[in-house]
C-alpha cells in the first residue's frame, strides 16, 4: 500500500469515525441513534460554504455559526423525531431521524441548488510540507488529529469523569439517575447537540476535500453507522480505531482494485467481520438483568 493511499485512508476514516462517534453517543447516553447524522455533516458543508463564499464572513466566524446551528439541528432532531416516539415505547424514532434526514438534503437541495461547489483554497490546502519526500497537505494531517483527539476526550470523559460516567447511567436506569440528580431529558438532548456537532466537523473538514452538494452526506452516514458498529457502538475508542481501519481499508481497495469494487469489498468486509465478532471489534456483549 502507498504512502499517498495511507494518508488518504487516515483522512476519510476520520470523517466516518467522527461520524460514527455521533451514533455511539446518543446509542450510549439514550440507547437511540441519529440516523440523520449524515445530512447533518452536509448541512456543516453547505453551512460553511454560505457564511465564508456567499455572505463573505471570516473562515473562522463561519465555521463557528455552522457548528452551533449543527448542535441545534441535533436538538431538533432529538425533540421531534425521537423523543415523541420513545415516550410511546416504539422504535419508530428509527424511520422519523431517517426522514428528518430526508426533509433537510431536500430543503438544502431547493436552496442551496442541485449544482455541486467547491470551497475556495485556503492555507490548509494550498500550503504543504515534505515527509519522506511526500508532499503532505497540513488538512492531510489536521483531519486525523481532529479526529482522535475528540475520541480520546470522549473515552477519558466517560471512563474516568463522575459525571461522564453518571450519564451513562442513564440509558441502563433512568429512574436512579434522576435520583442521582441528573436531567435525564436534558442528558439526551446534550448527546444530540454533540451527536450534530461531530458531523459538522466532519463536513467542515471534509468540504475542502469533495464538492459539497445536497447529497454528499448520504453515502458517509451509511458508511459511518458500519463503522460504529463495527467498531462496538459502545466503545468511542473502538469506534474511531475502526473509522480509521475502514477508511485505510477502502483506500487500500481503490488503489489495488479500482474504485468500481470499493464500496462491494469493504461491505463485504464489514458482513464478514460482524459474522466473526457480532458485537463489533471492540465491543462486549451486554448482560440484561431479569
Amino acid at each position: 500500500m502507498s504512502i499517498p493511499s495511507i494518508i488518504t485512508g487516515l483522512g476519510l476514516g476520520s470523517m466516518y469515525g467522527l461520524l460514527a462517534l455521533g451514533f455511539y453517543i446518543t446509542y450510549a447516553v439514550s440507547n437511540t441513534v441519529n440516523f440523520a447524522q449524515g445530512s447533518a455533516m452536509m448541512l456543516g458543508a453547505v453551512l460553511t460554504f454560505s457564511f465564508a463564499v456567499t455572505f463573505g464572513w471570516p473562515m473562522f466566524p463561519a465555521v463557528i455559526a455552522s457548528l452551533i446551528l449543527c448542535a441545534l439541528w441535533g436538538v431538533v432532531v432529538e425533540r421531534i423525531g425521537v423523543r415523541p416516539f420513545v415516550k410511546r415505547g416504539t422504535d419508530a424514532w428509527l424511520m422519523a431521524t431517517v426522514a428528518i434526514g430526508i426533509i433537510l438534503e431536500n430543503v438544502v437541495l431547493f436552496t442551496f441548488g442541485k449544482d455541486p461547489r467547491g470551497m475556495p483554497p485556503t492555507v490548509l490546502t494550498t500550503e504543504s510540507f515534505y515527509v519522506a519526500e511526500l508532499k503532505v497537505q497540513p488538512l492531510q494531517v489536521m483531519i486525523p488529529v481532529v479526529g482522535l483527539s475528540i475520541a480520546i476526550a470522549l473515552h477519558l470523559f466517560s471512563r474516568r469523569t463522575k459525571y461522564g460516567k453518571a450519564l451513562l447511567a442513564v440509558v441502563q436506569n433512568p429512574d436512579a439517575a434522576r435520583l442521582m440528580g441528573i436531567n435525564v431529558t436534558m442528558a439526551i438532548v446534550i448527546t444530540y447537540a454533540l451527536s450534530g456537532m461531530f458531523a459538522g466537523i466532519a463536513g467542515i473538514l471534509i468540504a475542502p476535500l469533495f464538492h459539497i452538494s445536497s447529497t454528499m452526506g448520504t453515502l458517509f452516514g451509511i458508511k459511518a453507522f458500519a463503522v460504529a458498529i463495527l467498531g462496538g457502538i459502545t466503545n468511542a475508542w473502538g469506534v474511531m480505531v475502526a473509522g480509521l481501519v475502514y477508511g485505510l481499508v477502502e483506500a487500500l481497495i481503490t488503489e489495488q482494485l479500482g474504485s468500481t469494487y470499493t464500496q462491494i469489498v469493504t461491505f463485504a468486509l464489514i458482513i464478514l467481520a460482524l459474522a466473526i465478532r457480532p458485537n463489533g471489534l471492540f465491543g462486549r456483549a451486554t448482560v440484561k438483568k431479569v
